[in-house]
């Protein structure tokens, strides 16, 4: 068997990368055609696909006090009602719309505070034990004999009490 040169080996690697290119090509337009019948079968639109306008995205969605925006244009645009104004706000009031046409009725309504009580009683931890009667509660740091006898192959499951 001869060898082969750096050069012969490039020029194969750029004849298989033509050959992998005109493959792909050929591949990319069954599966493009394929995609225009099922539009065409099922009439899709371009909003369906999600190529359509679409709004933009908020970094952090701002509300208002009952958890819900205080102004929404119902697309996805959002603003609390404090700070400066958000651009797309900004551009519908100057096309002759009301900033009421964007208020939320629901975040007008008062809301209830509900006081939630948190129970600062720990659950009881898993105790671990070894037939030496050594105990472990499951906090703070492994004892040297539970580190010694996980070396020695025994699991934490068996030395559960």
């Amino acid at each position: 068997m001869s060898k082969k040169s750096y050069a012969q080996i490039q020029r194969q690697i750029e004849a298989l990368q033509r050959e992998a290119d005109g493959l792909r090509a050929q591949e990319v337009a069954g599966v493009v055609a394929r995609i225009k019948e099922a539009i065409a079968h099922y009439g899709l639109t371009a909003e369906q696909l999600g190529y359509g306008p679409t709004p933009r995205r908020v970094k952090a969605q701002k509300v208002g006090r009952a958890g819900v925006p205080a102004y929404s244009d119902g697309l996805g645009n959002v603003w609390g009602g404090r700070g400066p104004r958000p651009l797309w706000l900004k551009a519908a009031i100057a096309g002759n719309k009301t900033l009421e046409e964007f208020a939320s009725t629901v975040s007008s309504l008062p809301v209830k505070k509900v006081k939630i009580k948190i129970s600062k009683r720990r659950s009881p931890s898993k105790v671990y034990r070894d037939q030496a009667g050594n105990t472990w509660s499951g906090r703070g740091p492994r004892p040297k004999w539970l580190k010694e006898a996980l070396e020695a192959g025994q699991t934490l499951a068996q030395l559960a009490a």
